[in-house]
């Protein structure tokens, strides 16, 4: 059976409709930096997604390739992500503001993936699909302790979502701690094509620290 990475790891792709703590380790992606508003059906985060599976699907099936590699083993190619900020401020999103908001597009690698085998994945997908690949990167991202809350419905309702999750971390002595490296994370476990809003659900994380 194929490692699912939402089974697995629990603890951060599926957590309870009520917020909780959790300590998140170093996590290697392969992303794309960009903005816009994500609706935008013309603009770059529609655009990140097509290189995100392009890459994500030939470290997947490059499997003569795949199958030289320690460690190597067959899974499901986890879920899309992002992470996501605007000018002027990391604390917090303005939805009505999505022409300005900044976006790192992300789906997680394997552990067993190097940033050498990435580069080769990146020379393979452009040179099958003659597509450009350059834009995407191999991130590495350490979130370190967070608040975190599945929030189910549309993506314009999360603030509500979040008000709990702050207010929650504030019971337990923490407090949000944006900053360039540290941001508001969504991972989107439903596909809006064929989910109706009020049924999306999105794994919200924040990074906290302890409340001076």
């Amino acid at each position: 059976m194929a490692f699912d990475f939402k089974k697995e790891y629990r603890e951060f792709y599926m957590p309870g409709n009520q917020p909780g703590m959790v300590k998140v380790p170093p996590m290697n992606y392969v992303a794309v930096r960009g903005r816009g508003d994500p609706n935008d059906e013309a603009g770059e985060y529609k655009q990140s997604i097509g290189l995100l599976y392009g890459i994500a699907f030939t470290i997947k099936m490059s499997y003569k390739w795949a199958y030289k590699i320690k460690g190597f083993f067959e899974y499901v190619v986890p879920p899309l992500e992002g992470f996501w900020w605007q000018d002027g401020g990391k604390e917090g999103m303005d939805y009505s503001r999505k022409d300005q908001m900044n976006f790192i597009s992300a789906i997680r690698l394997p552990d067993f993936v190097t940033q050498q085998d990435f580069r080769w994945a990146v020379c393979e997908a452009a040179e099958k699909k003659r597509q450009d690949f350059s834009k995407a990167e191999f991130f590495t991202c350490e979130e370190g302790v967070c608040v975190q809350c599945m929030h189910i419905g549309s993506y314009d309702h999360e603030p509500k979502t979040v008000e709990i999750m702050h207010e929650y971390a504030r019971e337990k002595g923490y407090e949000p701690d944006f900053t360039d490296t540290r941001l508001h994370h969504e991972i989107y476990l439903s596909d809006p094509r064929r989910c109706s809003a009020d049924r999306l659900k999105t794994v919200i994380r924040h990074p906290v620290r302890e409340a001076e």
